[in-house]
Parts: structure tokens; sequence; C-alpha cells
């Protein structure tokens, strides 16, 4: 359960608002992410991300469309589909960059 601190840090955070919005990115579906709530276990953890991509734009080209990089993934391609749009991956990205 959110406590209202977290609730709070949340909604001042649009890029976690993104993340954790089951009619958005819903990336929780499939992730764990720090604060998140019965996280899914498909694809990895997400934290400490420069470790994994070189810089903001390899991990916003992933979320814009995994498709890219393997046809096989089961992540939403969420820019190509504009499942969510330019700005919000923007959010999505910075957020995500953030957590160590």
């Amino acid at each position: 359960m959110q406590t209202p601190t977290s609730a709070i840090k949340q909604a001042e955070n649009p890029g976690k608002q993104i993340t954790f919005s089951r009619d958005k990115g819903n990336c929780l579906a499939c992730h764990e992410i720090e604060d998140g709530e019965s996280p899914g276990n498909i694809g990895p953890a997400l934290k400490n991300l420069p470790s994994r991509f070189n810089n903001k734009k390899q991990l916003r080209d992933q979320i814009w469309d995994a498709t890219r990089f393997n046809p096989e993934t089961s992540m939403p391609p969420f820019g190509k589909n504009k499942i969510i749009s330019e700005i919000e991956i923007d959010q999505v990205v910075d957020y995500l960059w953030g957590i160590k």
C-alpha cells in the first residue's frame, strides 16, 4: 500500500505517474520498480539503467520501439504505436534514468 508521502512524490513526478499508471505506461506489469506494488517479472528490474544503456537516447529508443532491437520482445512499442506521447516518453526516460 502506498504511503501518503510516496503518493505525493509520485504525483510530483510525471514520469513516475506514467510508469506506474495502468492506463499509460503500465511498466509495473512486467518490471520491478522501486516503490512499485505487485510488479511483474517478465522484464528486467528498472534500476541503475545507466549501467545498461550508454545514454538516455538508447533508453528512449528502447521504449519507443523495443522490437527494433529484439523482434521477439513482449515489450510494446510505446512510441511507434502511440501508446504514450513523445513528451510522456521523455518524462518516463528522465524518471527511469534517475533510479539507482
